[in-house]
């Protein structure tokens, strides 16, 4: 199975979306969602939350709480991969733990420091330099609120969950990092936010890559 190169949406500051031929209504997307990386340790374990619940991104759409609950059951942590910026060609080590609590999808990973790219990733992670989380995922079950346009996102299975430079959920982020100040926060100015979209844009090509 291929992933065709269907034109994308109009650009969105919060979410990019490719299509898998065939399946119509089962879209890829990629929703920049992170709260800040939190922990990243001399030995490359770091934690964050890749998602937050209950909270409207600047794509005008809403994670609800279990969201992810049967996805998880069927999947191991380890079977959800841990990229660099979505792109296969650049895997980063592995997660050790993904769970739903209260606020979203709490996640710990393990970055494989043998691997160059994964070392390069910890040194930006450990200046502060990245700090934000992602989800690709497909939508299973959705609803649209009337009122407010906000597509609610009931039912989602998890693909993989990278490290990015732009979050697109403020709030989303590796949460803190052992053994030296934290990290400064990423602004989310209107001029970023075109730099964001256009970044966006970028990374949902480069998923257009055999299934």
């Amino acid at each position: 199975m291929t992933i065709s190169r269907r034109a994308l949406p109009k650009a969105s500051a919060a979410s990019a979306r490719t299509a898998v031929s065939g399946l119509e209504g089962h879209a890829r997307e990629v929703k920049f969602t992170g709260a800040p990386l939190a922990k990243v340790t001399l030995e490359g374990v770091f934690e964050g939350y890749a998602s937050l619940f209950n909270v409207v991104d600047l794509g005008r759409d809403e994670v609800l709480s279990g969201a992810f609950r049967e996805c998880l059951v069927r999947k191991a942590p380890r079977m959800i991969k841990l990229l660099w910026q979505h792109d296969p060609m650049h895997p980063l080590g592995v997660w050790e733990e993904i769970a739903e609590d209260h606020r979203g999808l709490r996640v710990r990973g393990k970055l494989d420091l043998s691997v160059t790219k994964a070392r390069e990733v910890h040194a930006l992670m450990r200046s502060g330099a990245i700090d934000g989380l992602s989800i690709g995922f497909k939508t299973e079950r959705s609803r649209q609120n009337k009122h407010s346009g906000v597509r609610m996102l009931e039912q989602l299975d998890l693909w993989e969950i990278s490290v990015v430079t732009f979050p697109m959920l403020p709030g989303a982020r590796i949460s803190d990092i052992k053994r030296m100040p934290d990290g400064p926060s990423m602004t989310f100015e209107a001029e970023t936010c075109v730099r964001l979209s256009k970044a966006m844009r970028r990374t949902a090509q480069r998923l257009s890559v055999p299934n």
